[in-house]
């Protein structure tokens, strides 16, 4: 992954971060015909690994599972809140006109060893602990104990486990760090007012700028 110096995130706390909160992840490997990219959610552990190891479950018909039994590593892209960027934001644009549309984002891309696992044991705890994280927001969380068990054991008949110990962890913040800090405040005022998902770039816009003291500017 292309990382320019003044979008580089190395803390591992924040990248875990926003792998638990977005834990959907592009998992990527080299198949027998090509590169193949499934969609998994995942469970994050950050200890017992220097930079933390990656669990998920595959459905036994996936065949890229068996892919991974033979390969030397694999990738896992995180995506995190992303947005277009308008240039009629920049003040700049007022100034000089020199300016051009972009996109703000947020993105952990995780590399590891991978591992298949079929234990019982292992897969039961793995899907105790992916229900359990997700169920926490909810008012009546659904927990496994709730399906009759024998269903439960014909379910995980049809998947694999797969643990990744990460070897490399890398963070693109892309978020108008390049800009002045004008066009940084009128970046985030203006997806702040377009609201919904955008409000999510401008708020890590704002604690970036907050931290170097320039308060966020309301359109």
């Amino acid at each position: 992954m292309y990382v320019p110096p003044h979008n580089r995130e190395e803390r591992p706390e924040v990248m875990h971060q926003l792998i638990r909160a977005r834990p959907l992840g592009l998992l990527i490997s080299a198949g027998s015909d090509g590169p193949v990219a499934n969609q998994i959610p995942f469970v994050l552990h950050a200890e017992g690994a220097e930079r933390g190891t990656l669990e998920c479950h595959l459905a036994r018909a996936n065949p890229q599972w068996r892919d991974l039994q033979s390969a030397g590593d694999c990738l896992v892209v995180f995506q995190g809140p992303q947005a277009y960027v308008t240039p009629s934001w920049y003040p700049t644009k007022r100034e000089h006109g020199k300016v051009v549309p972009t996109w703000n984002y947020v993105i952990v891309q995780a590399r590891g060893r991978p591992t298949i696992i079929e234990d019982r044991v292992w897969l039961r705890r793995h899907l105790e602990e992916l229900v359990d994280h997700n169920e926490e927001p909810f008012d009546e969380p659904w927990r496994m104990t709730d399906a009759p068990e024998e269903y439960l054991a014909a379910q995980m008949k049809g998947i694999v486990g797969l643990s990744i110990e990460v070897t490399e962890l890398r963070g693109k913040w892309k978020l108008s760090q390049n800009r002045s800090v004008a066009d940084q405040q009128g970046t985030a005022a203006g997806l702040l007012a377009r609201g919904g998902g955008h409000a999510e770039v401008s708020d890590m816009m704002a604690d970036m700028l907050e931290a170097t003291g320039c308060p966020v500017r309301h359109l």
